[in-house]
């Protein structure tokens, strides 16, 4: 590093897909904050409308209008989440949002969806730490993450995992219980462990009922 080039911190590299200390104390203040206040949003009554959109205006990076999530809900730092209008992500949803998270507006994600940014090296000598030892404290693995996107007038169905760096296409269709392991095209519906696209959707020329994905 150049003696004026300022010093890369922690969140830097996290934020580029870098190596990074996930126990840094500034990921420790995000996680800190984030359990606070879904400890509270997860306690909420389903009509508590106002005081759950307030809690959400609080723990994501962005929020549109018309946001419903459902409870529980779990995520990691709140802060890497951004979430167009017209979104509903239903009950029992997981996002690690070590990296961003982007959802389009007019997006359906179902029960028990798993998003995650957060990943380490498959190598072994690659993911543990060269310089720990026996009752280090630290954290043993190397950690980076990715961001994940998924575009406008999307549906995830139930139970729905995606991995880190994946974008998935305006329009397109997830079905249930799928694994997206690498980017998916806009207006298709897709399926399968590892995901893989089925047929398209939303042409003009489209048949009727092409969009149903159950």
């Amino acid at each position: 590093m150049a003696a004026n080039e300022p010093r890369r911190t922690e969140l830097d590299k996290c934020m580029a897909g870098e190596i990074y200390d996930c126990h840094d104390p500034i990921f420790l203040d995000y996680k800190n904050h984030a359990r606070r206040l879904l400890a509270e949003y997860n306690r909420l009554a389903y009509d508590e409308k106002e005081r759950k959109t307030a809690i959400l205006r609080e723990l994501f990076g962005s929020i549109g209008e018309n946001v419903s999530v459902g409870l529980p809900f779990i995520c990691d730092y709140g802060r890497n989440i951004h979430i167009g209008s017209n979104v509903s992500v239903n009950m029992n949803c997981t996002f690690v949002d070590c990296n961003t998270i982007t959802i389009g507006s007019d997006t359906l994600i179902a029960s028990n969806v798993q998003l995650y940014t957060a990943t380490h090296p498959v190598e072994l000598h690659d993911r543990l730490r060269d310089d720990w030892t026996p009752g280090d404290t630290r954290y043993r693995w190397h950690t980076y993450a990715r961001p994940i996107t998924i575009g406008c007038g999307c549906w995830l169905g139930g139970g729905v995992i995606v991995l880190p760096g994946v974008t998935i296409g305006d329009g397109t269709v997830i079905g249930a219980g799928s694994v997206v392991t690498k980017d998916v095209p806009t207006n298709v519906v897709a399926a399968g462990n590892p995901c893989r696209v089925l047929r398209r959707i939303n042409d003009s020329d489209a048949e009727p009922g092409a969009t149903d994905a159950r």
